[in-house]
């Protein structure tokens, strides 16, 4: 197997499978790149057995076809110390000896046989969408802080896609906060929905966005399929029943807090430095047009208190909320103003954007209250 690549084209999208890779490996073939050159077309594989990915790329020159295992770190490093330059790869396929020429360089070491990586799996009667990248991004961004990470609760660590013939929705949870993502410009002909690992989506999110292309999805009971230019990511299932998240979602709040989203993150960000560390906790006082902030950690005597004027219809509330949830939600809401819907103090808070530019985007986060102190 002999072929010649330019250096900073192959780093380039070794660089975007790398993240497959985990740091440890049971199996020590993971931890290797999987190279299969067929005429003018050299695919790599990265996989970590739950999720693969291939990135296709055309050598300047391909002198004899074949295919290996190269230890990915090993290669990533030497090729990032390398100026745009042609690189050389010679395998012996007999013994797996790696043989790199770049320039006045030469630089050895050891592959593995190809046919003990793992296969790709296949992808069996499925069903296809096309969104864009922008949207999928979008999606991804919205959703996927508000995932779980208890491993009892895998359903949680996910994000939960439902597609139907009107609309497209995402909705992440960790039980404590809530994101629900629609978009009505997105259809699929069909209802169908799943729930898509947190890992890919990281993958996925880093490499489509700021990007406007097309992305094909294709998904069975088992597995999803991404393709995009020139890579391929499959990824398994998380098997399980969502749960119902309309159940959840208070209908009824009458008590409406419209603000600067800048102005109550700011001022959230500030009181939390105050509160006990452990809980998080930033009470909310609402009456006439003042909102209260304050916070306390008894253990360490510290408290504070900041005011700001809001717009407020309801009944006087004081109500108390984790800071770092409404932090992370507020970071994820691009509008100057939100508004907030309370019903009691012991029931969930709807944080919505206010004057949203995209018509065709429809997000609601809902954060669970943490029990005051009195």
């Amino acid at each position: 197997m002999k072929f010649i690549v330019s250096s900073s084209l192959l780093l380039k999208n070794l660089q975007s499978i790398i993240g497959v890779i985990n740091t440890s490996n049971t199996l020590p073939i993971l931890d290797d790149f999987l190279f299969d050159l067929k005429d003018d077309a050299l695919t790599i594989t990265s996989s970590d057995l739950e999720t693969t990915m291939s990135v296709i790329l055309k050598p300047d020159k391909t002198l004899q076809n074949g295919s290996i295992a190269i230890p990915a770190k090993i290669l990533v490093d030497t090729l990032k110390t390398f100026a745009d330059i042609p690189v050389s790869f010679t395998i012996n396929e007999d013994n797996q000896g790696i043989e790199i020429s770049a320039g006045d360089g030469k630089y050895k070491l050891a592959g593995h046989k190809s046919d003990e990586y793992p296969r790709v799996p296949s992808l069996e009667s499925t069903t296809s969408i096309e969104l864009t990248s922008s949207l999928l991004s979008q999606a991804i961004n919205k959703t996927l802080f508000a995932t779980g990470n208890d491993e009892l609760r895998l359903v949680l660590s996910g994000v939960f896609c439902e597609l139907s013939p009107e609309d497209i929705t995402f909705v992440a949870t960790d039980a404590h906060k809530l994101v629900k993502y629609k978009r009505t410009d997105a259809k699929s002909n069909e209802s169908a929905s799943f729930i898509l690992p947190k890992k890919p989506l990281n993958l996925l999110k880093n490499i489509i966005s700021g990007q406007d292309m097309p992305v094909n999805i294709e998904y069975n009971r088992t597995n999803a399929f991404f393709s995009f230019q020139n890579i391929h990511l499959v990824c398994r299932l998380i098997d399980g029943k969502y749960p119902n998240y309309d159940a959840v979602i208070p209908t009824e709040n009458p008590n409406k807090l419209t603000i600067d989203r800048n102005a109550l993150l700011t001022t959230i960000r500030r009181v939390a430095i105050f509160a006990n560390q452990s809980t998080h906790q930033v009470r909310f006082k609402l009456s006439g047009k003042e909102l209260v902030l304050s916070s306390e950690d008894l253990d360490f005597s510290k408290e504070s208190k900041d005011r700001l004027t809001c717009d407020y219809e309801g009944d006087d509330l004081e109500i108390g909320f984790n800071s770092k949830f409404l932090i992370e939600m507020l970071n994820n809401i691009d509008t100057e103003e939100i508004r907030l819907e309370m019903s009691a103090p012991n029931r969930a808070g709807i944080l919505l954007p206010v004057n949203q530019e995209n018509k065709n985007e429809d997000i609601l986060m809902l954060v669970m209250p943490v029990m005051l102190n009195k």
